[in-house]
């Protein structure tokens, strides 16, 4: 009777070890299947054992595969998740010019234009004579109508008076033309001194930052210019990007240059599949 007894129990004990459990459904799979929704209230752990309760892993990891028959182990991303709802950084463009404008130096009024408007053609010389710097000019595609595009324009300016004793100056403006209308525009002002030391010259930075909301879906182009509005002599030398003609030399095309980046950012939405 006692060997029976022995037998059935080391039986039963054979069937629990090697046992599967299914939960919604009768046929599991695995040592353990579960057939329908899982709630956790609490951490997940991998890679415990007998005596160690295994890793739970840090904030922001996700669990990663390591193949058949290796528990998984808990990975830091460098990409940030993008949820629907915010919005991601799709494209950068920076370009740079030392070529500059100086067709609006001495010699040349200004456009006595003091305001402009938004959309204002870049060829309606009624709104100003603008003046481009090419190497700027630049072309993307807008695949989202919900975005945001933000432009970050920088230049250097120098003047110099035709007598290094009497101040003068020169109001101008530059802005931001995407296909040939102005999206974003800033006046602006450079003035000597009467500083004989400096031989009349002055050295100034110009920077122009906006943002632009839902730009239309489709091919753009941007460009920059830059114009004339009053002089104070229309003997001053004036450049926009680089150094003027009879530059000192303390300054020059390189250290005045240009610079222009823009951030195509668009919504993060996310399609269904039926």
């Amino acid at each position: 009777m006692k060997k029976i007894i022995f037998c059935c129990a080391a039986g039963l004990l054979s069937f629990y070890a090697n046992a599967q459990v299914g939960i919604g459904t009768d046929k599991p799979k695995s040592m353990l299947d579960v057939n329908g929704k899982t709630t956790l209230r609490k951490e997940l752990r991998v890679g415990g054992s007998s005596t160690q309760a295994g890793n739970a892993g840090l904030n922001g990891q996700v669990l990663v595969s390591q193949g058949e028959g290796q528990a998984p182990i808990w990975k830091s991303l460098n990409v940030s998740f993008m949820e629907e709802g915010q919005y991601k950084l799709i494209n950068s463009y920076l370009s740079s010019d030392q070529t500059g404008i100086i067709s609006l130096s001495n010699g040349v009024a200004g456009d006595g234009i003091y305001t402009n408007s938004v959309g204002d053609d870049i060829a309606d010389t009624s709104k100003g004579k603008w003046a481009k710097i090419t190497g700027l000019e630049n072309s993307f595609t807008i695949k989202n109508g919900k975005n945001r595009l933000t432009y970050q324009f920088q230049t250097g300016i120098e003047m110099k008076a035709p007598v290094s004793t009497t101040s003068q100056n020169i109001r101008f403006a530059c802005g931001v033309f995407r296909n040939g209308k102005l999206v974003a525009v800033r006046p602006d002002r450079v003035a000597s001194n009467n500083n004989d030391a400096k031989g009349g010259l002055q050295d100034y930075i110009f920077t122009l930052n906006y943002t632009e909301l839902d730009v239309p879906v489709g091919l753009h182009k941007i460009e920059i210019g830059c114009r004339k509005i009053t002089t104070s002599s229309s003997l001053s030398q004036f450049a926009i990007g680089r150094d003027v003609q009879s530059s000192n030399g303390a300054s020059n095309a390189f250290t005045l240059e240009s610079t222009m980046k823009m951030d195509v950012i668009e919504y993060v939405s996310y399609k269904t599949n039926n």
